[in-house]
């Protein structure tokens, strides 16, 4: 039984998806049972759990041959750091009482530095708790995710201006697609031999992209211009705080931004590297599709 966790995710649909067409058997781990309707369509075992309930997590994981766990950084949610650290922790906990004979942990670029690196901080924690576990262990280490895009999309399409804490403008760093996220997960599941060794792997997509960039194909794929804009440091908070975002949240968020602008947050010397294929025309032009239907 492979078990994916977050499968209603944009990564973990993607992988749940594949293992169904390779006729693996999955348990999908939803919070919610209607998330879990279209995973149950293609074959998928349902199972419903909060990642903070630890009866929860452990029934999800009885029988379990193969697992991907996905801790994400909780939203709408005025304490993130400490809901995510409890995540992690009732997870691993988890895990080490009853391992699985395989393991992948969706991590994050940097996720090695024992810096404040705010957000990428936690998946520190996440990677220092799963060293541990018994089991064969696989990191799958993802840039920046396209589809966060997505929370800048409104304001930059009504107002023609994209504000960045990317910094400086022209400077080019990863990011990937969640699917092709997914994909690489499902593949290194089905890949991965048996017996208590690691294996670190890092993915981005086919090239990396500056907010030059960005804003550049932003505004070609919906027909307006589109003007990049370099947020100053005092504002970031304020800009965050103002999207609805509480102060923790919006701290984790600058003091990883403090920490990517001086380029110290990349891949792993020694990772194995993946590339998606999935560029950033195909994702923005499908998320502006997207708004438009709303």
């Amino acid at each position: 039984m492979f078990v994916i966790f977050g499968a209603s995710g944009k990564a973990g649909r993607v992988t749940a998806a594949a293992l169904r067409r390779a006729g693996q058997p999955v348990r999908a781990v939803v919070r919610n049972a209607r998330h879990g309707d279209k995973l149950a369509a293609i074959g998928c075992e349902i199972a419903l759990a909060d990642l903070t309930d630890a009866a929860a997590v452990a029934a999800a994981l009885r029988g379990a041959h193969a697992v991907q766990l996905i801790c994400p950084v909780p939203v709408n949610d005025k304490h993130p750091e400490s809901t995510m650290r409890a995540t992690i922790d009732v997870a691993t906990d988890a895990l080490r009482e009853n391992p699985p004979a395989r393991l992948l942990a969706i991590s994050d670029y940097g996720a090695e530095l024992p810096l404040n690196t705010g957000i990428t901080r936690l998946f520190h924690h996440l990677e220092q708790r799963l060293r541990p576990v018994e089991t064969h262990l696989t990191v799958l280490r993802s840039a920046e995710h396209m589809q966060n895009l997505d929370a800048f999309l409104p304001t930059a399409l009504a107002s023609g201006v994209l504000p960045s804490l990317h910094l400086p403008l022209e400077h080019r760093f990863p990011t990937v697609a969640a699917q092709d996220v997914g994909a690489a997960s499902a593949e290194l599941l089905l890949d991965a031999p048996q017996g208590g060794t690691s294996r670190l792997v890092s993915i981005e997509g086919p090239q990396r992209v500056s907010v030059n960039d960005i804003a550049a194909t932003l505004g070609e794929v919906s027909g307006r211009t589109i003007a990049p804009l370099a947020l100053p440091r005092e504002s970031w908070s304020p800009t965050l705080l103002k999207a609805g975002l509480s102060e923790e949240h919006a701290r984790l968020i600058t003091d990883l931004y403090d920490v990517h602008n001086t380029g110290k947050i990349d891949v792993q010397a020694n990772s194995e590297r993946r590339f998606g294929a999935t560029g950033l025309r195909e994702v923005l032009a499908s998320l502006v599709s997207k708004l438009a239907t709303r």
